[in-house]
Order: C-alpha cells, then sequence, then structure tokens
C-alpha cells in the first residue's frame, strides 16, 4: 500500500483513544470515547470489557471521517495492565473485568508467597491478575471452572477485531503468569493459581503480526495486520522514543510510575520494584509504580469544589509561586488514596493530611497534594535504583505533564532534570501506532525517533534543604498510616 496508515489504540481506564499516524509520523488524526469504573463493593474496580468494545467502535466511526482512514494497513493495541478478562469456551465473558487497582485479592496474594517472584519480576500483588484468580477460584468457583481463557484487556479488542486469543510479553509480564527473563509462561505460577497451559493465549512480541481483521462494518480492509501491541507504560515508551537501556521517564497518569529501560530483567521484589518485559524483544523495564497520581488533583479538586484543575494550580502559582522558598509549615499529603505499590506493597494503605490549620487554603491543599505525589515518587526512585537500574533525566508524561508547576516540583524533588514533550498526551497511541508499522515490516527509522522536547525543568537547589526537611517528616508519617489499619 503506497502511503500506509497506522491505527494506535489505546485502552485507558478512563478513556480509550485513537489515532491515524503516517510512516514519517505525523498523527493525522485522533479520537476519543471516555470510559466508566464499577466499584461495587469497596476495595474493588472492575469494567465491562463490552463497554471497552463499543468505546472502540465510537472511536472508528470518528476516526472514518477522515479520508486517510482508508490507507489503514496496520493496527498496534496499548492498554492498561493487570486486568482480569475470563472468558467461556465460545469466547463469553464471563464476569466483569477485574482491575489493576481493585485490591479484592490482598489475603490470595499474600497465600502465593514470595518464592518465584525473581523469575516472575514481581512480589504478588493484589492489582496483578494471577491473584484475582485465586480469588475467583474461591469466591465465585462456578465462574472459574468455566473459565476457558484469561485475557489481558487490549487483548480482548484484538479477540473482537480478529476472533484470535493472543497476548504479547509485556502484558503477560504483568500477569505475574511470565518467566520474564525467559519470555515465555511459568507453569508453576500457572499451576499455583489453578490453571492449565491451555488457558493462558498464545504469545507474541509487541511488534510482530499477531492476526488479521475479521470483523466486518468497521471499514476495515481483511488485510489489515494488527500488532503484538503491549501495556500502556512500555508502549508510551516506544511513543517517546525510550527503548534502549538507561533511557527512563516518569509518567503522571490516574497512577504513577517511574520507569528505566534496561539490557536484562532487573527487578528488586522485596522493595515491590517491578521487572518486565518492554514490548520491544531483548529488552526490559524496571518500576517503580503508584496507585495513585495525578488522580489525586482530580480529587482535591472536587473535595475543594474548584472548577477544575488548573482553576487550583492557578491559585497555587498565585499563593505559593514555584520560584519561592516553600514554607515548611504547609500541610503534608500521604497520596495513598487507592493503596501503595512501589515501595510498599500494602493495598490497605490510605492517604491522608496532616499539620492542617485554621489558616489552610484551597492552595496549600493543592501544592501538599503534588508535592505528596512527588515524595512518593522519590520513594519509587530509589526503590529502582536499590534495583541497579541507571536512570538520568526524565521524560514526564501522562495528564500531569500538562502542568508547568508540577513538572518543575518534581524537577526539585527528585534533584534531577525532568522534560516534557510536544504529543506526550497521545505517546501509548504513538507507540502502539510504531508498533503497527513494526509488524508490516515498516518503520524502524520511525522506532528511534523520539518527541520532540517542549520544556526542560532542572533542580532549584535553593529548595532542597526545605524539600529534604519535609520528605523526611513525610516519610515519618508512614507508621501512623499503616497502624491505622493495622
Amino acid at each position: 500500500m503506497n502511503d500506509p496508515v497506522s491505527l494506535g489504540i489505546d485502552l485507558g481506564t478512563s478513556e480509550l483513544k485513537a489515532i491515524l499516524m503516517r510512516l514519517d509520523g505525523a498523527v493525522l488524526a485522533q479520537a476519543g470515547v471516555r470510559l466508566a469504573v464499577s466499584r461495587r463493593h469497596s476495595g474493588w474496580s472492575e469494567q465491562a470489557p463490552e463497554d471497552w468494545w463499543q468505546a472502540c467502535l465510537q472511536a472508528l466511526a470518528q476516526l472514518r471521517e477522515h479520508a486517510a482512514f482508508a490507507r489503514v494497513a496496520c493496527i498496534g493495541l496499548s492498554g492498561q495492565m493487570h486486568g482480569a478478562v475470563l472468558l467461556g469456551d465460545d469466547n463469553r465473558v464471563l464476569y466483569p473485568a477485574i482491575l489493576w487497582d481493585d485490591s479484592r485479592a490482598i489475603a490470595e496474594a499474600q497465600r502465593l508467597g514470595p518464592g518465584f517472584a525473581e523469575v516472575c519480576g514481581s512480589l504478588p500483588m493484589a492489582g496483578l491478575t494471577a491473584p484475582k484468580l485465586l480469588w475467583l477460584q474461591r469466591h465465585e468457583p462456578d465462574v472459574f471452572n468455566a473459565i476457558d481463557c484469561v485475557l489481558s484487556p487490549k487483548d480482548y479488542l484484538r479477540l473482537r477485531l480478529s476472533g484470535e486469543r493472543i497476548s504479547e510479553m509485556s502484558d503477560a509480564a504483568g500477569t505475574l503468569w511470565l518467566d520474564v527473563a525467559q519470555r515465555q509462561w511459568f507453569m508453576p505460577m500457572v499451576h499455583a493459581t489453578g490453571l492449565t497451559p491451555k488457558q493462558m493465549p498464545r504469545l507474541v512480541e509487541g511488534g510482530s503480526a499477531s492476526a488479521r481483521v475479521t470483523a466486518t462494518g468497521l471499514g476495515l480492509s481483511p488485510d489489515v495486520v494488527i500488532a503484538g501491541g503491549g501495556g500502556d507504560n512500555p508502549v508510551a515508551a516506544v511513543g517517546i522514543g525510550a527503548i534502549n537501556a538507561g533511557d527512563g521517564f516518569i509518567t503522571l497518569g490516574t497512577s504513577a510510575a517511574i520507569v528505566a529501560i534496561t539490557d536484562h530483567a532487573a527487578g528488586n521484589p522485596a522493595s515491590a520494584v517491578h521487572s518486565f518485559c518492554h514490548a520491544l524483544p531483548h529488552r526490559w523495564y524496571t518500576m517503580g509504580a503508584m496507585l495513585a497520581g495525578a488522580s489525586c488533583l482530580r480529587w482535591v479538586t472536587r473535595l475543594t469544589g474548584m472548577r477544575d484543575e488548573q482553576a487550583l494550580l492557578d491559585q497555587v502559582q498565585a499563593q505559593l509561586p514555584i520560584g519561592q522558598a516553600t514554607p515548611l509549615e504547609l500541610p503534608l499529603f500521604l497520596p495513598y488514596l487507592a493503596g501503595e505499590r512501589t515501595p510498599h506493597n500494602d493495598p490497605l494503605l490510605r492517604g491522608g493530611f496532616m499539620n492542617l490549620g485554621h489558616d489552610c487554603t484551597p492552595a496549600m491543599l493543592g501544592y501538599a497534594v503534588m508535592e505528596g505525589v512527588g515524595f512518593g515518587l522519590l520513594d519509587a526512585l530509589h526503590a529502582v535504583q536499590s534495583a541497579g537500574a541507571p536512570l538520568g533525566g526524565c521524560a514526564l508524561v501522562g495528564g500531569g505533564a500538562r502542568s508547568e508547576y508540577w513538572a518543575q516540583l518534581l524537577a526539585n524533588i527528585l534533584q534531577r532534570e525532568v522534560f516534557t514533550l510536544h504529543g506526550s498526551e497521545l505517546s501509548a497511541c504513538i507507540g502502539a501506532a510504531k508498533l503497527g508499522f513494526l509488524s508490516i515490516g515498516q518503520g524502524d527509522e520511525l522506532l528511534r525517533a523520539g518527541m520532540p522536547v517542549k520544556a526542560r525543568y532542572t533542580p532549584d537547589l535553593t529548595q532542597q534543604p526545605v524539600l529534604q526537611a519535609r520528605y523526611r517528616k513525610f516519610q515519618g508519617l508512614l507508621a501512623a498510616a499503616k497502624a491505622l489499619h493495622d
């Protein structure tokens, strides 16, 4: 096909996004459809896979209005990781998809124990896929006994597009069922959760051709190739050009993470540091993950009754300018609204403010929240460094990257350069589209290309004494927070 176009689809938790991208990297069109999360019980987090498919259909309908849609030659998929999509033998969904921030399987994660953590790249955690299957075996035995296959979220879209049950290395690494170094299913962990190899999807690499489109009525040719794709963080890494050992980035979306690319599997399970497969072969990444990131700012915006996050940010900048010294007596915030992963591995941990007074303003609370997320990322950074993963300056991606204030604050807290990128809000879609081109044997030069730098933020050394003192106070609050649920 002359002038081929790649369709990149990113299935997030709050939105499905899709783009059309040319081989030179130009994004020709984009679409987005919002998604809702169901929380039937405390600690539960679910979505209906059918809602993902309907959102995908709506996004494709939007993109069909662009002339380039007729030139789509390939599809790349990206998506939220760790979700459990349970299929019967007729590909019928048996149960709502249990998402990455669902904490119902705490006891089951403890039952699995740390014995296979080095092989599988992570300690068993309630949010990962494998413990959720043990929970189902115990609490929903009829559903469990009917399971014919377990897929990750974006792989359900592939199933609907092609009829094929296939996953790839990066999403598989997030299930806890993969031998991360060998990039193949690890049968002892599969068996430990009551499953068999027959219930695992076939694995490919992220840039490999996995299937062709068979679904009708989409306006797509049956010759369109679907790439393996990948989980949202590794595919975002492909999008921004973080593909070589030593590259690193911070993602600040609903959740948050510090990611360092490596040329070997390098984790530290004892500190809840993940070592997962990259979406490209012969590459891995070490990650410190937070369960709540920019979602904390959305939460405090609602709490204070502000119109939107930007209105709160404007007040923070007006009352507490980023270039001025931070008052030591400002409130502190623990960002554990959904529990925490790195380095605490405690889904029951909860957030809170400390040092509130009658004089506290919404701006002070907004600042404390951004700083608290920054301190959580500093905890994660220390854990990643303990795994031996080198990390220098970091790109900042995700919705939080829109705030110049927050970017500078992170540079000050992490004591390293932070830089933002043009187009990074679409990094997972762009990475998916790049993998799509790889699946049809094109796009090698595009893969090596990063994104243009939008702005650079260097640490303000004059802020270090107060920030370090506040970080020590932040760390001192952890024991009290844990005692509340112990």
